[in-house]
């Protein structure tokens, strides 16, 4: 399975896992079941599969972490450990995990095998600072003073590039001083060297909710790595990142695995994510490895129709969709006599259009006279941080002095990285934020002056949908009522076998069955219940949607869906949306103007396709440069680099 050309052997795999099959009671198809892989050391191991496909479970039995009741009914873990008996100068042997106990496998965990997971808020304790979370891993195995082991955070701290070297710290201190005409003659050593310290432990005495997304996620590797593993797993360490921050924490990634020669299984759902990082990559369906292969070969030669539907679901900068596949445009399953799964594939379907007919089909969106929202010079700021508290003549700009027009029927794009505005300005228009300054038209009208019964006249045509389904439907109502809740706050319908009649025709139209009706949020898959989240923005027959993150957490294939499904409801509906995302490949797809926003202001906006092929500012190219491409001329550019730096 390893490709020898990329990474050398050196006796035993670090991993070797064979026949392994993971059961929970109930279930009555094995959530892992029967597979086999080895990995290398330095070598990365990509697992690809939607949600439910055994990706994580497999992690979790390496580790021994699985959660109850489930258990692993066959198969083997073999794994070398990083040790060698000097007394007769020769490694030591593989060690099957699955022997061990819980106490001996605890000592592998941390000092041999680490793991990243998905959600580093989850992960982090919140009443703990940074420093404190990371000093007790190292304490934990390693058998150092408080003093030393502050000393190694710091460094890992730098390490994963979340605290700048001494060198950089010096160099700032001293422009500070520079630029604050104070001099930096009179200055010495000791003075330096405490000021450069102070800024260390300030980053240490930092709690968990003062960093940011990719700053979490920084702490969470510096954590993983304290022990330095010989194994370390990252489990979708980049779902919810901007396309900048997630390549920054590849290349991290890559980097620490190169300098420390770990062996590394990185598991996720976008094939475009492991052609950026992965030698060879299994693909996960319903448990099974249904192809694993060297990157450059699964790319140019994928056999399997499941394998082929994942690199197809994913929206492309080098070619137009009308519409995107989906699993179900390549395969199907269909049950034998004996009551096995067979997997029968389908023709590809042909999908892609000419660049410049896509150019045709563009709404002629400047020569329409009337917008159907118009923003003027508008300002939302919140109040800055003072000595004494909020100081209430200073504002920090999330929207500042933005002036665009939306017009009926189109899809305006809106992209930039997290912090830039977007959602603030998203719930801005809706009046959820009010804004300091500026104007806000719908249909001509100010609704920045609405109040009252005016205003909730008014929010019938305005919609949302939310990035988290989960955190947007009420647990403890049922799927229908949660759908016709609107219209009953609305008092639009008030016949409850009207508002019935109302949630079947909109659970219909997205493309879920009658019987989810009875159903709470909980018992729904996430591609399900943002699929509630649209059915219930539909039910009041909305003029105007925002989709704010809406397709974000979702598999490729299930967001091929939702995607789909949100561009056949906008033509039925004639419905005009602002699509709001960090993918800027997924804005691409759905958008016929895009709307680009750095720290409170546009960069620029113009059609989709003169965004790609042109872009005007530094900004914009550096968020298209950031892009997971997953062309077959990227991975062989990757894969060349790799190789040269192997046999150097």
């Amino acid at each position: 399975m390893t490709d020898s050309s990329v990474v050398p052997k050196d006796g035993h795999p670090v991993l070797d896992v064979r026949n392994l099959r993971v059961e929970f009671p109930g279930i009555k198809q094995p959530v892992v079941d029967g597979i086999s892989f080895t990995l290398e050391r330095g070598q990365t191991l990509g697992i690809v599969g939607e949600s439910g496909s055994g990706k994580s479970i497999t992690s979790l039995a390496v580790m021994g972490l699985l959660p109850n009741p489930g258990r692993v009914t066959q198969g083997e873990v073999w794994f070398q450990e990083d040790r060698t008996d000097k007394s007769i100068a020769r490694e030591s042997q593989p060690i099957d995990l699955l022997t061990l106990s819980s106490s001996q496998l605890a000592r592998y965990r941390g000092e041999q095998m680490a793991m990243i997971f998905q959600e580093p808020m989850s992960s982090l304790n919140p009443v703990f600072t940074i420093g404190d979370q990371l000093i007790e891993a190292i304490v934990q195995y390693q058998p150092v003073s408080a003093a030393e082991a502050r000393r190694r955070a710091v460094y890992l701290l730098q390490e994963v590039k979340l605290l700048p070297s001494d060198e950089r710290l010096r160099e700032q201190y001293l422009n500070s001083l520079i630029s604050a005409d104070s001099g930096s003659g009179s200055v010495g050593e000791r003075q330096i060297n405490q000021a450069i310290n102070q800024q260390k432990l300030a980053w240490l005495e930092r709690y968990p909710h003062q960093l940011s997304g990719g700053q979490l996620q920084r702490v969470m590797i510096a954590i993983a790595i304290s022990c330095n593993p010989k194994l370390l797993i990252a489990d979708e360490p980049t779902t919810a990142l901007d396309v900048t921050v997630q390549a920054t924490i590849l290349e991290l990634l890559q980097e620490l695995r190169d300098r420390r020669e770990m062996a590394m299984i990185f598991i996720t759902h976008d094939l475009g994510i492991i052609a950026e990082i992965a030698d060879v990559v299994a693909v996960m369906y319903k448990g099974k490895i249904v192809e694993c292969k060297p990157i450059l070969d699964l790319f140019q030669h994928p056999q399997h129709p499941y394998t082929k539907s994942l690199l197809a679901c994913r929206p492309r900068l080098d070619r137009e969709s009308k519409i995107l596949p989906t699993i179900a445009d390549f395969m199907e399953e269909i049950t034998s006599a004996d009551g096995r799964i067979e997997i029968i594939e389908k023709p590809q379907p042909e999908l892609t259009i000419d660049s410049e007919v896509r150019d045709v089909q563009l709404p002629q969106i400047r020569s329409r006279p009337d917008p159907i929202l118009t923003v003027r010079n508008l300002k939302v700021g919140f109040p800055a941080q003072g000595i004494f508290g909020k100081d209430r003549q200073q504002y920090n700009w999330a929207v500042d002095d933005i002036s665009f027009a939306v017009y009926p029927g189109e899809t305006l794009g809106l992209v930039g990285e997290s912090g830039c505005g977007k959602s603030t300005l998203a719930r801005t228009i809706l009046r959820l934020i009010e804004p300091q300054q500026g104007s806000i038209e719908f249909q001509g009208q100010d609704i920045t002056k609405l109040r009252g019964e005016a205003m909730q006249i008014l929010r019938r045509d305005l919609q949302i949908v939310f990035q988290n389904p989960f955190s947007a439907l009420n647990p403890r109502m049922s799927i229908c009522d949660l759908i016709i809740e609107p219209l009953v706050i609305h008092r639009t319908v008030k016949s409850s076998g009207q508002r019935r009649e109302r949630a079947e025709y909109l659970l219909n139209r997205v493309g879920l069955n009658l019987d989810f009706l009875k159903c709470y949020p909980h018992q729904l898959s996430g591609g399900q219940r943002q699929r509630v989240c649209i059915a219930r923005a539909l039910a009041l027959n909305p003029k105007f949607i925002i989709c704010d993150e809406s397709v974000s957490a979702l598999d490729v294939s299930i967001q091929a869906q939702v995607l789909n499904l949100l561009k056949e409801l906008q033509r039925e509906f004639n419905l005009t949306y602002i699509f709001i995302s960090h993918d800027l490949s997924v804005v691409k797809f759905m958008s016929d103007r895009i709307m680009v926003m750095n720290q409170g202001k546009i960069e620029e906006i113009d059609y989709a396709h003169a965004i790609y092929r042109s872009p005007q500012t530094d900004y914009t190219r550096k968020l298209i440069a950031s892009i997971p491409i997953g062309t077959i001329d990227r991975i062989q550019e990757l894969f060349d680099r790799r190789s040269a730096l192997h046999n150097l």
